[in-house]
């Protein structure tokens, strides 16, 4: 493998992009002290594709160039792919902590989603099966990073799309020319965006035929001219010892500004059908692939913050509290509900059109539901077992605070571990419950699966209660058939004879 095929993530970002940081523009995103940390994770996980020792689990070979690609864009033959996926997923998800969300798996897993049912979207846009398989192929074998940004900015949420009056505040095609349509407008919350290749954006609500301009689905590649990607304060540090979460793993949102931009037609997959557009935003937000990937990425983070607050139980001898135990308990029973819907997926997954296995949504639906209520009350228990110690550590590490280091040696020490272990492990605690990137995360998993009150809704909604049904009417039935008899009714309160 030669260097420039190991370094062509970094060198792919050098691409004319406009990322805009603290009013600037950055020129080398990988020399960025903001950027550095969190590329170089990225760069490590996608040279996995490339070591012996890893390429099988995380990748599988491209029938096109002979090279490894990612699992993500592995269309699941039988239940054996469904799980060689989870491996994949599980790898960059532990050597991550579950962190980071956008690696590219979630929305690659999208885009195979699409490529599977490319063919159900023809009614809405001819083209649309035709460039996907196009799109799907280049993404995978070019090894190409994708994410997502289908929010509008939040200008005025009191009016409904077409009420606005800004003619902008919906992301729309203002003119179309030989080469592609021009769009202006903007989208939010692009997380990954400043590193990724290219962004999937649609309307994320339901259109009326009159919005014509707005009723598009693009692919548009995140080095395009006129499209400026404006990021959020940075969370990361140059200091690993001290922040070794937000030193690695500073997963960075952006709002994509679209300043009349030019999308080529080949990345226009939807065009002027509102209907199209409605369904292709469902397709996206049942897609059991991403799904499946996403239960994963939750099932590791649950397991690194009930890691963490065991350590940091144990080390103060918190963990001989009865109350301390029901609390970590309760951390390890999230950790077994989602692993055993993970589970209940992929055993529960039927064959899909032209053979393809997929995983059973209802259980994976579930878990993500939980999932933003599992991940703050998980936090909310990290908080309550590490209390005040999360705000008593030394500003210095112990090894480096010269002469006062013996004192910070005795008294920073745990029960059973010395000092510089027990302030780690109260740091990285920090970093989940306190620092901003922590804060960021508590945000992320409340939300990132949409609003949860349309969440749960939309579970209550693709339920089959049919069966929940039947059985009421069978228990209703057998009362009406005991009055019948004049059969007494025994009640559940009344005392035996």
């Amino acid at each position: 493998m030669t260097d420039k095929k190991r370094n062509g993530f970094i060198e792919s970002l050098k691409d004319g992009r406009s990322v805009w940081m603290d009013g600037e523009k950055i020129n080398n995103l990988a020399e960025h002290p903001d950027f550095s940390g969190t590329l170089a994770t990225i760069n490590r996980l996608w040279e996995m594709l490339d070591s012996p020792k890893e390429q099988k689990i995380v990748g599988f070979v491209s029938p096109k160039t002979g090279q490894y690609v990612h699992q993500s864009f592995l269309v699941p033959a039988d239940l054996k792919d469904i799980i060689s996926r989870r491996e994949a997923f599980t790898l960059w998800s532990r050597k991550t902590f579950g962190v980071m969300s956008r690696l590219s798996d979630y929305a690659s897993s999208l885009i195979t989603g699409y490529f599977i049912d490319r063919d159900q979207f023809t009614k809405y846009d001819p083209s649309f099966s035709e460039k996907t398989e196009q799109y799907y192929e280049q993404a995978r074998d070019e090894r190409r990073i994708i994410t997502t940004a289908v929010l509008d900015p939040q200008i005025d949420r009191s009016k409904l799309s077409a009420e606005q009056t800004d003619p902008d505040a919906l992301l729309r095609v203002v003119r179309k020319t030989e080469e592609g349509v021009v769009v202006r407008g903007a989208k939010m919350i692009a997380t990954a965006a400043p590193y990724a290749h290219d962004v999937i954006i649609m309307p994320h609500q339901k259109l009326s035929e009159s919005q014509a301009d707005s009723a598009y689905m693009f692919i548009v590649p995140l080095n395009s001219k006129g499209l400026h990607i404006v990021c959020r304060e940075s969370f990361a540090s140059q200091d690993q010892e001290k922040h070794p979460l937000s030193a690695q793993f500073d997963e960075m949102d952006a709002v994509l500004i679209f300043d009349d931009v030019l999308i080529p037609w080949e990345r226009v997959f939807i065009k002027e059908s509102a209907e199209g557009v409605f369904q292709a935003q469902l397709h996206q937000q049942l897609n059991v692939l991403a799904h499946h990937q996403t239960v994963v990425r939750l099932l590791t983070k649950l397991q690194f913050v009930a890691g963490v607050a065991t350590a940091i139980a144990q080390s103060i001898g918190a963990d001989h509290y009865l109350h301390v135990q029901e609390k970590l308990g309760e951390l390890y029973t999230q950790l077994d509900s989602i692993e055993a819907l993970l589970i209940a997926s992929e055993i529960q997954g039927a064959f899909h059109r032209d053979s393809v296995y997929l995983p059973a949504r209802v259980p994976l639906q579930t878990a993500r539901n939980l999932g933003t209520r599992y991940y703050p009350r998980a936090i909310e228990i990290l908080k309550q077992i590490g209390a005040g110690g999360f705000i008593q550590l030394p500003s210095t590490p112990i090894e480096k605070s010269e002469t006062i280091s013996p004192l910070l040696k005795k008294y920073y020490k745990g029960a059973n571990v010395d000092a510089t272990t027990k302030t780690a492990l109260f740091q990285i605690g920090w970093e989940l419950v306190g620092s901003t990137l922590g804060s960021r995360h508590d945000l992320y998993e409340r939300f990132y699966t949409g609003d949860p009150v349309r969440t749960f809704a939309q579970q209550y909604d693709l339920y089959d209660k049919q069966p929940l049904k039947k059985k009421l009417h069978h228990f209703l039935e057998n009362i009406s058939e005991r009055k019948e008899k004049h059969e007494p009714s025994h009640s559940v309160y009344s005392t035996p004879s």
